[in-house]
């Protein structure tokens, strides 16, 4: 026996695939949309390999540690990923953009926040931490809302969109009358919420990864608050949180899948489970990102591959609303452009789109 691959066969494409928290089906959802859109492009003989996907799983930030997504995205960069696609929470985020440039390996992360943005490292928008605040606070003016209570993670996360969300607000008239810093793994936030609710606010917001999201809930159901809440794309937690849904009921929150999107209609046809939420979406999107870079690389190198997702663009999105397209270009590693960002609200445990 021999561990050769027989004679005139193509090496498979390694693409790790960097998760930095635990996925609850080990990543086969993801891993299933991801390679529908790598098919949907390299279809008819347009890529003359195959592409291997290659799983790491890292204990990130906020729970775990930088650390571990080091060590882990290390182990990719070692059996010779030709690209990763990941993280997806800001925090390891930040800390991949330094490793990819270090490593000239081209990346697509799906977080929320642009600063991981850099010379290697490409960005699939699952949100945006300097765009969905503004989002929030025209929603609030359409409400005609002028007073709110603002609850944040104590995190890079939070803290960005607390910021965006306070200019934000301070441009529009709407006052901040309270806010509060709250840990990103807070269980009891019984005396925040008594403080902010003191501050007879209008509406209240919520801005950060979505643990604590669940945690402010059940305190405000349990206080009695009927208040308007909105919140920032943390409540995407409700897709895979079925038991958290009821304690977000009414909170009109940020999403990035849209019910007339022709794209997402597709998957659809494709895959259900995929088509469901915004990460299996932005997975299939990545894999048509990546593919299409493949098939045009001129070369088969890392470097070759980072030039060749540059030279992508205009591709119709599966995120965003109708119109949304992606790609990207010099000096430009966001990939979604256009109406990406929609507004939707956990209702009766489902969740229905927002005009905006």
């Amino acid at each position: 026996m021999t561990d050769q691959a027989p004679a005139g066969a193509k090496t498979p494409i390694p693409v790790g695939v960097l998760y930095d928290f635990p996925q609850h089906d080990g990543g086969a959802s993801f891993e299933e949309a991801l390679r529908l859109g790598i098919e949907t492009v390299a279809s008819g003989d347009r890529l003359d390999r195959d592409v291997k996907l290659v799983p790491s799983h890292a204990q990130g930030l906020p729970a775990g540690s930088a650390y571990d997504v080091e060590k882990k995205f290390s182990e990719l960069v070692d059996i010779g990923a030709l690209a990763v696609v990941g993280p997806s929470i800001s925090d390891n985020g930040l800390v991949v953009r330094d490793l990819a440039d270090s490593a000239c390996i081209p990346c697509i992360n799906y977080t929320g926040g642009e600063r991981t943005r850099s010379e290697w490292m490409f960005h699939y928008q699952v949100g945006s931490l300097e765009e969905e605040p503004e989002v929030l606070v025209d929603h609030l003016c359409t409400r005609g809302f002028g007073s709110a209570s603002l609850a944040y993670d104590h995190s890079p996360v939070g803290r960005r969109y607390a910021e965006v969300f306070t200019e934000a607000s301070a441009r529009a008239g709407i006052d901040i009358l309270a806010s509060a810093a709250v840990s990103p793994l807070a269980q009891d936030l019984s005396s925040t919420v008594s403080r902010l609710q003191s501050a007879r606010p209008d509406c209240l917001a919520y801005l950060g990864l979505g643990v604590a999201a669940r945690a402010l809930a059940v305190v405000v159901h349990r206080a009695g608050w009927n208040i308007p809440v909105v919140a920032n794309s943390s409540l995407m937690f409700g897709y895979t949180r079925r038991d958290w849904r009821a304690d977000w009921e009414g909170w009109t929150y940020v999403d990035t899948v849209a019910d007339d999107n022709v794209q997402r209609s597709r998957l659809r046809d494709l895959s259900r489970r995929a088509a469901a939420g915004p990460v299996g979406v932005a997975a299939f999107d990545i894999g048509r990102l990546l593919a299409e870079a493949l098939v045009r690389t001129e070369h088969l190198t890392r470097a070759g591959v980072r030039d060749a997702l540059e030279r992508v663009k205009r591709m119709p999105a599966a995120s965003g609303t109708a119109g949304t397209t992606m790609g990207f270009g010099a000096w430009d590693h966001g990939a979604l452009k256009g109406p990406y960002l929609v507004l939707r609200r956990w209702q009766n445990e489902k969740t229905v789109q927002v005009p905006l």
